[in-house]
């Protein structure tokens, strides 16, 4: 009928052929290669500047091993830095971690302030992880192929290639485009044909981004320490003790995430004004925190320190080897570093919300009749889903750390997944948080 209205799918259709999207595409397809390599360099880069200060430092100044107080001279370097790079360098060192792992398209003329402050962040200890950066790394390197004038004419080309930016940026650390895919749909907060003609050139995008940076790993040898489990403990098909655990067990891991990114978001307040002072600050109350655990427990601070990706492999691969009261110190230390560095360091929030989740399940593996392998997958599902607020994403980035055995404790994620995001979410509420989706955070 004449004025009748375009369906969906006959909108999509059209979009699919037109040639400008095509294009977009294609341009999509291209960016994932320099996005990707310079993904690569930047976590390689992170990668070799943890070791510089947390090996190779302490054994040249002649200690067998990382002693108690190492971390409060790191931190208080790395804060020193981060507090130069917020307040000098334009784009204030990207957004805070409290914020979520995305925020507002970073301009190619911040990338060096976000690179700066993230790898003094991440190398110095802080308790976060280099997912918002490589996103905002990503995005802006996308940017790099619009110009100024364009930008500001076609806002939504920039949106569009900004988020496929970040997504081949994302795919990388997190080992797959599975993950970025289903992040992005979750959280860019669009439905119907938009969601597809957003999604397709950010799933090319993130495809050939890790292709690429898979291959450049393997040719140059170099490490990059990505997020993943090489050793899990053995499967066991869940019984109903493992369910009667989990479900609180979930609940309770939420309202901790929730109560440790509050305390974030008041540090996030708190350092808004004397930025300076106040964010070396909070690397040092970072750098004490670290540092108690270790003097407390007379474990290595490295446990405490850092994202918590190597940890949460030496966890996964012997949770006998953590006795429970050294557990809850972690939790109790690290948490509160994690909450600190949310709101006054940069970097991202999702690697510490997936240890301490994982954390919280093997320390309470002890309970009767909880079996290490469902107490680890649930803790995981529940830190990251209320960490991440996006809980289709943090089942399946659970999914894929575990392995072929998550199969068997696909049940008890989901349902952990489900429980720690509404729990997550009450809560929030109640305490006055805007709610979760509308956009990449």
């Amino acid at each position: 009928m004449p004025g009748e209205q375009p369906s969906g799918a006959d909108a999509l259709y059209r979009q699919l052929r037109s040639p400008g999207y095509l294009k977009l595409l294609l341009l999509s397809g291209l960016l994932g290669v320099p996005v990707s390599l310079a993904a690569f360099g930047f976590v390689a880069l992170e990668h070799a500047a943890q070791n510089g200060v947390w090996e190779h430092l302490p054994h040249a100044a002649g200690f067998a091993s990382v002693p108690w107080w190492w971390p409060l001279p790191a931190l208080l370097v790395g804060g020193v830095v981060v507090a130069w790079a917020v307040t000098r360098l334009p784009g204030r060192g990207g957004h805070l971690p409290v914020q979520g792992v995305g925020g507002e398209p970073i301009l190619p003329s911040a990338l060096p302030g976000v690179v700066l402050a993230a790898l003094a962040t991440l190398s110095a200890g802080a308790v976060l992880g280099p997912e918002a950066p490589l996103m905002a790394l990503g995005g802006g390197l996308a940017l790099l192929t619009v110009r100024a004038a364009h930008r500001a004419e076609t806002p939504q080309l920039t949106a569009v290639l900004s988020t496929a930016g970040a997504a081949a940026a994302i795919a990388t650390i997190f080992g797959s485009p599975l993950v970025a895919a289903v992040m992005l749909i979750e959280a860019v907060g669009l439905g119907g044909p938009q969601l597809f003609l957003l999604i397709l050139p950010c799933l090319l995008s993130s495809g050939v981004g890790a292709l690429v940076f898979t291959g450049f790993g393997h040719w140059t040898g170099l490490s990059i320490g990505a997020l993943a489990l090489p050793t899990v403990p053995p499967d066991q098909l869940p019984n109903a003790a493992d369910f009667l655990w989990g479900v609180p067990l979930a609940a309770l891991i939420a309202c901790g995430v929730v109560a440790l990114m509050t305390l974030g978001s008041r540090v996030g307040g708190w350092t808004a004004e004397r930025t300076a002072r106040r964010t070396v600050a909070c690397a040092l109350a970072v750098g004490a925190c670290i540092a108690g655990y270790a003097l407390i427990t007379g474990r290595s601070p490295e446990e405490a320190a850092l994202s918590g990706q190597k940890a949460m492999a030496d966890l996964a691969a012997d949770p006998s080897g953590w006795p429970v009261h050294v557990l809850v110190l972690l939790l109790l230390f690290k948490g509160l570093a994690w909450g600190v560095s949310l709101g006054s360091l940069r970097g991202g929030p999702v690697f510490p919300a997936l240890f301490l989740g994982a954390a919280a399940g093997v320390a309470c593996a002890a309970l009767p009749g909880f079996a290490a392998a469902p107490a680890l997958a649930a803790g995981m599902a529940a830190g990251g889903a209320a960490g991440l607020r996006l809980p289709v994403t943090a089942i399946v980035l659970t999914v894929l750390l575990i392995g072929p055995d998550a199969v068997d404790q696909m049940p008890l994620v989901i349902i952990a997944a489900v429980v720690a995001f509404v729990t997550g979410e009450l809560l929030r509420g109640r305490l006055g948080h805007p709610p979760a989706g509308g956009g990449l955070r």
